[in-house]
This record gives C-alpha cells, sequence and structure tokens, in this order.
C-alpha cells in the first residue's frame, strides 16, 4: 500500500469523528449555544492532534511489508543446533528446523541464513558478516 493510499484510509476512518463533531457544532449553534473562536481553535488543534497520533499509529502497519508464508521465513538469521552435514536442525526465531546446508558441512553454533524454503525443509548457507 502507498504512503497516499494509507493516508487516505487513515482519513477515511475518520470521516465518522468529524461528522459527530460537525452535529454537535450545529446543535449547539442550533439551539443558540454561544462557541467563541478560542473553543473551535481547541477543537480543531484537538482534532489534528488526534489524526497525528492515529496516522504514527497505524500507516506504519499498513506500510509494512506482509509477513506470512514462505516469504516471511527467506533471509531470516539462525543459529545450527544439531550440526548440517549436508543435513541437520537450525533455530530461528524460537523455534526449531530441519535444514540443509548450501554449502557443506556447517558446525554446531554457527549462523547460517535462509535462501528458501522447500516442503519444511529450509535451505540454508552460512552468515556473512
Amino acid at each position: 500500500m502507498s504512503r497516499r493510499r494509507a493516508w487516505l484510509f487513515v482519513l477515511v476512518s475518520l470521516l465518522d469523528d468529524f461528522a459527530v463533531l460537525a452535529i454537535i457544532i450545529l446543535g449547539l449553534w442550533y439551539f443558540h449555544v454561544a462557541i467563541t473562536w478560542f473553543v473551535i481553535l481547541i477543537i480543531a488543534l484537538i482534532m489534528a492532534a488526534f489524526i497525528f497520533i492515529v496516522h504514527r499509529a497505524i500507516v506504519p502497519g499498513l506500510l509494512r511489508k506482509k509477513a506470512v508464508g514462505a516469504e516471511q521465513m527467506v533471509g531470516l538469521c539462525g543459529t545450527v543446533t544439531e550440526s548440517l552435514c549436508p543435513r541437520g536442525l537450525v533455530r530461528i526465531e524460537g523455534e526449531t528446523w530441519q535444514a540443509v546446508s548450501a554449502e557443506g558441512t556447517i558446525g554446531v553454533g554457527e549462523e547460517v541464513v535462509v535462501t528458501r524454503i522447500t516442503g519444511l525443509s529450509l535451505d540454508v548457507r552460512r552468515k556473512t558478516t
């Protein structure tokens, strides 16, 4: 999602708040309740702050790359828990996975990077610093 589309999404989701505020102000005007410009300015500043906070909370989540499925695993780093020669086990983000080394033997404790997923097995290579 583009940044412009994310902003539009936030503003459209806030339309009901603006509508309620407009109804309240029109209702006060209809019943001849005096509203000073100072009060209108304060309400406008509060709404602007609210929009800013909502934008800062929601838009990063809308712009973030979707992290589901195999695409999430590619590029993650892990640690070898059972030697890869070339098959063994690696631990990535708290989960243990079967892995196949693309570089021959990799010892326990070494860091690896996931290059692709084949079924339920990860293809890995040594992490370069």
